[in-house]
């Protein structure tokens, strides 16, 4: 076809194909899979755990999690749309966790391929001006392809030869090492996802002489994995026969804790005969790969009280929590529902080492409990609100049912062991019968505990060899041509001297000795 001038019309220029879906796919893959990118979502994965040791997470800070509601609704609400409150539950956070393990497959087995290629390829043929390579030596004397090959060997280097030349190669463990520490990192990834979906953890306060049998009834606070159900536990059980807590008696650490120690009489399953077992800090009770470990103590002061009736509504140990750790001063509540003709609640402080203070106060001047006081600081006659089907702790009465109950006693003098204090109205008596202790114990099934701590010393040796092996080359000829016989070498890889080792081999390979070299490997 022509124009109206004679002249041919001109073709438009052909636009360029788009990648199109496959090829985007490719692309995506491709960069996904780099190293780099591992790196990348390596340092994010790391940089994503920070937040969960700035801010308090559920299921292991649940009441400062409460606390930051009460101190900062408003930044507490923002940080849990978030997920700041839940980071490792986060979806952002398994986006950069997946994301990260697909990355490192997608690195390691084209890579794995590769290496296993090269090891299976060997050595190539000698240049032919070995002069030009970095490390170069004259050979003395005369030296045979087979005597120098052999030689070689000793050292350890992968030896090929031609009709008068041999080259050697060594340093395959850098790119091994790498590998297996790419490798280890996966463990370590499927390790953490098996301990998250095949765990759980628990928390537990156990008084002495009580018993625990690891059940999700007896929890106090139980966090299964996704995995998990109640005929996973390991049906172990025990009884707390014994606590004790040591601590400095003089001097300017009086009153610093030396040891505690937990004396449990266990039974690994139903019907198992008991046996003995001492629980300290950091030395957990292992029961089939459960661990038991102890993470807090304090005292649980015992009481009888009596109602307006004369009947005893209550007795037994209460646990106090600590608010004062440097002498274990306690606080405690007893709720005693059961009490007529009105219900009754009492807010008690346990003081371990009491003595008189200024101004008629009472204080406790040492952890241990050599002259415990229980002192009741607030006691109520009225409805507790329990029979309206709403949970409450057992370590406070709630302000706005504390309100609507009739005052009996503000602050009365501590009670000695044996002694009684008489409520007003007819309410009844309170006394203070003993002291003994309670521990809290958090008690944790992971299977992948172990291979994560074998990941994490697979990861550290290979690190090792890939940071301090070296590839590096050798070659000689042997001057059958009429030259003289010559050798040279060079490294795959940066770093590290190479010539002391070099020289080290020219040395053998002149003598059939092996003084010098450095590196075998």
């Amino acid at each position: 076809m022509t124009l109206t001038d004679g002249r041919p019309e001109e073709k438009s220029a052909p636009r360029p194909a788009g990648l199109g879906a496959a090829g985007w796919a490719r692309w995506f893959w491709r960069t996904l899979t780099s190293m780099r990118t591992a790196l990348i979502l390596l340092f994010l994965f790391a940089l994503a755990s920070i937040p969960g040791s700035v801010w308090p997470q559920r299921g292991v800070s649940d009441a400062k999690v409460a606390q930051y509601y009460d101190d900062s609704p408003a930044l507490a609400e923002w940080l849990d749309r978030l997920w700041l409150f839940d980071v490792f539950r986060a979806p952002w956070f398994a986006a950069i966790y997946l994301l990260l393990f697909v990355s490192l497959i997608g690195c390691v087995l084209p890579r794995t391929a590769a290496h296993l290629r090269e090891l299976r390829r060997r050595p190539p043929a000698a240049p032919r001006n070995l002069a030009r390579l970095p490390q170069h030596a004259v050979l003395d004397g005369d030296l045979t392809v087979q005597e120098a090959a052999r030689r070689l060997r000793r050292l350890r280097f992968r030896v090929t030869t031609g009709p008068d030349w041999v080259s050697a190669e060594k340093g395959y463990l850098k790119e091994t090492g790498n590998l297996l520490f790419h490798v280890a990192l996966l463990g370590l990834l499927l390790a953490v996802g098996a301990g998250a979906l095949y765990g759980y953890r628990g928390n537990v306060l156990v008084v002495e002489g009580d018993g625990f049998a690891n059940t999700v009834a007896a929890y106090d606070r139980y966090m299964p994995g996704q995995q998990v159900n109640a005929e996973s536990l390991e049906p172990f059980s025990f009884t707390l026969e014994d606590f004790q807590a040591t601590y400095i008696a003089q001097g300017p650490k009086r009153g610093q804790a030396l040891d505690y120690s937990a004396k449990l009489a266990v039974s690994d399953a139903p019907g198992a005969p008991e046996r003995d077992y001492e629980l300290k800090v950091n030395e957990p009770l292992d029961v089939n790969g459960t661990l038991t470990y102890l993470i807090d103590h304090g005292y649980a002061p015992t009481f009888r009280i009596t109602d307006g009736e004369g009947q005893v509504a209550f007795e037994g140990a209460v646990p106090c929590l600590v608010v004062q750790p440097a002498t274990f001063t306690s606080e405690c509540v007893i709720k005693v529902p059961d009490a007529l003709p009105e219900q009754l609640g009492l807010m008690v402080a346990f003081l371990p080492t009491t003595v008189p203070a200024e101004g008629g106060e009472w204080v406790s001047v040492f952890p241990g409990a050599a002259n415990p006081t229980a002192q009741v600081y607030g006691a109520f006659a009225g409805d507790l609100g329990m029979g309206n089907g709403r949970p409450q702790s057992v370590y406070e009465i709630p302000p706005e049912i504390l309100k609507k109950m009739k005052p009996l006693v503000m602050k009365a003098d501590p009670l000695a062991k044996g002694e009684k204090l008489e409520l007003p109205g007819g309410a009844g008596t309170i006394e203070f019968t003993g002291v003994r202790e309670w521990v809290a114990l958090q008690i944790t099934h992971d299977p992948g505990r172990m291979p994560a701590l074998l990941s994490a010393a697979l990861a550290t040796a290979a690190l090792v060899f890939s940071l301090t092996v070296r590839r590096r080359r050798v070659w000689v000829r042997t001057g059958a041509g009429g030259g003289p016989a010559e050798a040279g070498g060079l490294t795959r890889t940066e770093g590290g001297d190479f010539g002391e080792e070099f020289a080290g081999i020219v040395a053998v390979l002149n003598q059939g000795s092996t003084p010098g070299v450095k590196d075998a490997r």
